[in-house]
Parts: structure tokens; sequence; C-alpha cells
């Protein structure tokens, strides 16, 4: 009965994190919204759990995406306060070299951390609360100079440059027009810099008209005729709005989420004390010093032949659309790419499976020492830990999987009083929405629409 039961449980806790949260995960998809909150309401006790970060930042998109914007804000700030805070759990951490890295707290990837900020600062605009807005910038610029100083590589994700251009938006509108300058030319050097060679992503014309425009405010007239000439938009002049702007965010399909892939290496036993791990098809070899361990350990690991590991992978979700415009009077406003999370992702992960890989190897080689010294005292103890390890052996498959594949954006000018905007998406479906604005001199708006994979919303 016991083994029966060990046996459910173990083929349970295989499943990845997608998949034991599909209930959720399906709802959400398919927009039904009040369904998802109420079944994160049921697993309130995650708050509190070791996937406390995902709890915090699903309820707290959900919540925005039904326009609560005040209840959003309460959920992201615990997400970022949980990081603030964060000290490592050793228990959790050592338990992950006897089972897997599930059982482990999930600390968030970068670019997560980044987003959460991002939705924040956008509930307090469309909120009106301008001030609220610059204390996420703050915060956002914090956060972008502990990215860069983490890393030293310079083919790293270490900038972010649409959060920069955000930051630039949120000064602008509070019509701070020399530190939008600077967030908007920070944000112009990353994508030159880095976004081009690493995701194929160059910085959006609305960008660079929003630069010169911020560079003839501050007074800057040498970077005026410097990024004229850059941008070779020669014939550029300053032309104040006469009403009202508009900015406008598409979040168009999901991002990646995790799964697993295992991988078959085999084992050479050098010289030295040092065992090396290998796999020929894919072009993978680790080096692993034994010296470090007891000789229980090192002689479990020298009966090593071959052994199997798991790894996590992402899944990409491609988004239905492909395009999308604003139409206002006549006048036509392409929506334009301003950041590629799902390909963030892939670099984030790919830039650490070294590590990954590093760790997993040595959880699954300690395994397998334990289970050869267990066998040789009792072989059927030890075939019962041979199968424990065997059904344990799993990748972290946690991810923030409720974010957007990409994000697009335009600015629009409107005229005063009450303005008619059509967005029109175009792809594997097409659709059409229209919008109403009552707009007031000099003011600005933020709108969000997301395409999920059975339509959109907005918010």
């Amino acid at each position: 009965m016991y083994l029966l039961l060990l046996t459910i449980y173990l083929l349970t806790s295989c499943a990845t994190y997608y998949q034991t949260n599909y209930q959720f995960n399906k709802e959400f998809e398919s927009g039904n919204l009040k369904q998802a909150l109420q079944t994160l309401k049921n697993k309130s006790g995650q708050a509190t759990g070791k996937d406390r970060f995902l709890y915090f930042v699903n309820k707290g998109l959900v919540l925005s995406m039904m326009g609560q914007y005040d209840e959003s804000n309460k959920f992201f700030e615990e997400a970022y306060l949980f990081w603030e805070d964060y000290k490592i759990d050793y228990f959790r951490e050592g338990a992950a070299y006897l089972t897997n890295p599930m059982v482990t707290v999930y600390r968030g990837e970068d670019h997560e951390h980044l987003i959460l900020l991002y939705y924040k600062a956008l509930n307090f605009l469309k909120l009106g609360k301008e001030e609220e807005a610059l204390v996420e910038c703050r915060r956002l610029g914090i956060r972008l100079q502990q990215l860069s100083d983490r890393y030293s590589d310079s083919n790293k994700y270490k900038h972010d440059a649409f959060i920069n251009n955000l930051m630039g938006i949120i000064y602008d509108s509070d019509k701070d027009y020399n530190n939008a300058f600077i967030a908007y030319r920070n944000s112009i050097n990353t994508y030159k810099n880095e976004y081009e060679e690493m995701f194929g992503l160059s910085a959006p014309r609305q960008l660079k008209l929003d630069l010169l425009r911020t560079a003839w405010l501050s007074g800057f007239k040498d970077e005026f005729e410097k990024y004229k000439v850059e941008f070779n938009m020669p014939d550029y002049e300053y032309k104040p709005i006469e009403g009202g702007e508009l900015v406008f965010f598409w979040h168009n399909g999901l991002a990646p989420f995790k799964a697993e892939w295992g991988v078959n290496f085999l084992v050479d036993h050098g010289r030295n004390g040092m065992v090396t791990f290998y796999n020929r098809e894919l072009g993978m070899s680790f080096n692993f010093p034994t010296s470090n361990y007891s000789e229980n350990d090192r002689r479990g690991l020298s009966r090593l032949e071959v052994f199997r590991v798991a790894f996590p992978k992402y899944v990409e979700r491609r988004p239905h659309f492909q395009h999308a415009e604003l139409q206002v009077e006549g006048a036509h406003y392409p929506l334009e790419l301003t950041e590629n999370i799902n390909k963030i992702a892939f670099k984030v992960l790919e830039e650490r499976m070294a590590l990954e890989f590093g760790k997993a190897l040595i959880r699954v080689a300690l395994k397998k020492a334990s289970e050869y010294t267990m066998k040789k005292e009792d072989k059927g103890m030890g075939a019962l830990l041979g199968l424990f390890n065997a059904m344990t052996e799993k990748a972290d498959t946690r991810n923030w999987q409720t974010l957007p594949h990409s994000i697009y954006y335009a600015r629009v000018p409107l005229p005063e009083g009450q303005s008619k905007v059509s967005f029109n998406l175009d792809g594997e479906q097409q659709a059409d929405r229209t919008f109403t604005y009552q707009v007031n001199k000099g003011k600005m708006y933020f709108h969000t629409y997301t395409s999920l994979e059975s339509g959109g919303l907005q918010y």
C-alpha cells in the first residue's frame, strides 16, 4: 500500500509547472479571467510557498487585465518585496541535490523582475497617479543598474531597451524632458549595441522621434543635430501636439513555458580524481572532480557508465497575430515591436545552461553514488532508492507563463474632445476593434490590449 502511494506521489510530482497549473493556464489563455482569478484564490496557500513569486505576479497580472489596478499593484508589490527581502533557503538548496530543483524557492528571472515593475508603473499611469509611477520608474533604474553590475560579459542580457523606453515615456508624461531624453538615449544605445545582434531587433521609429523631440525641448541643440543625421531624419521639426496623446501597448501572444528534456551521458573515468561526463551527439563534455567527496561517493561514481539527466528548455508559443495598426481620422499608425520577451527568455536560459548542466550532473551523480552504496548493503533498498532517484529526476520548469510573447507600441496624437480609434490586427487571423476616448488638451492616455490564444482583451 505504501509503495503504491509512493508511486502515485512520484508520478504526479513528475509533472511540469505548466501541467500542475493546467486549469489556471487554460482559463487564462481562453480569456476566462474571473474563473482564473478564482482558481488562484483557491490556491492561496501558494502565497507563502516556494512558488510565491509566481503566485503574486499571476494574480497581479489577472487583476490588472480586469481593470482592478490598485488591487493588482498590491500583488506586484508583494512580488517586488519578495526579491528585495529574499534570503537563500540552504535546506531547500541542499534537498535539491537529493531530489530535484523544483523543491527550491523560485526566485524569478531577471527580465521577469523588470516586467513586473512595468505592469506596476502602467497601472499607476492608468489611474492617473503620476507620482507613484515615477517611484516605479526610479525602482526600474535601480534594477537596471543591478542587472548591469551583475554581468561583465557584453554578450549577456544585461540592459533592457524597452524598460529604458518606458522610463522615458514616464518622465515624458511628467514633462521632465531632460530625464526623458536620457532614458530614450539609453534605450537607443541598447537597441543599437545589444538588441540588434542578440535579438535581431532595431530601435522603433517612434523612439527616434521621441529622442529628437526631447532633445529639442531640453535645449540640447548639438545632440538634436547629431541624431537627425544618425537617424537620417534631416527634415524633422518639432511641432507641439494640439490635443492629447495616446500611448497604446499591444501585448501579443503568450511567453514561452518551460518543459524538460532528458540527455544521456556516458562516463569516462580519468586520472587524478577527475570524471568526465559526455554526450558526443550534442557535443557536450563536463569534467567533474571527485576529490571533495567521501570514499563511498567516489566508489559509487566509479561504477557509473551511463545515466540520464533532466534539463529545462523553453517551448515557444507563436502568436496568432503578426501585425497591428491604429487608425485615427484617416491616419495610420503601425504598432512597432519594442520588446520580444520570447527571445529574451530563451537568451537568459541559454546564458546559464553551463551552470544548469553542472548542477544537474552533480545531482544525478550523487544520487547514483548513493544508490550503488545502498545496493552494496541491501539490494532491495538499493533498488528502491534507484526507483526513487529515477522518478524524482526532473528539471526546474517554473517561469512566469502569463507574460506576453512580445510587446508592441504606438504613440498617437488625438484631437481634443471625443476621439474614436480603430485597432486592426492581422496574421493567421484578423480582428478589428474600436475604442473611444474623451481627450483633454495636453493629457497623455495609456491603453493596453492583450491578444491571447482565443482572442483579445482590452484593459
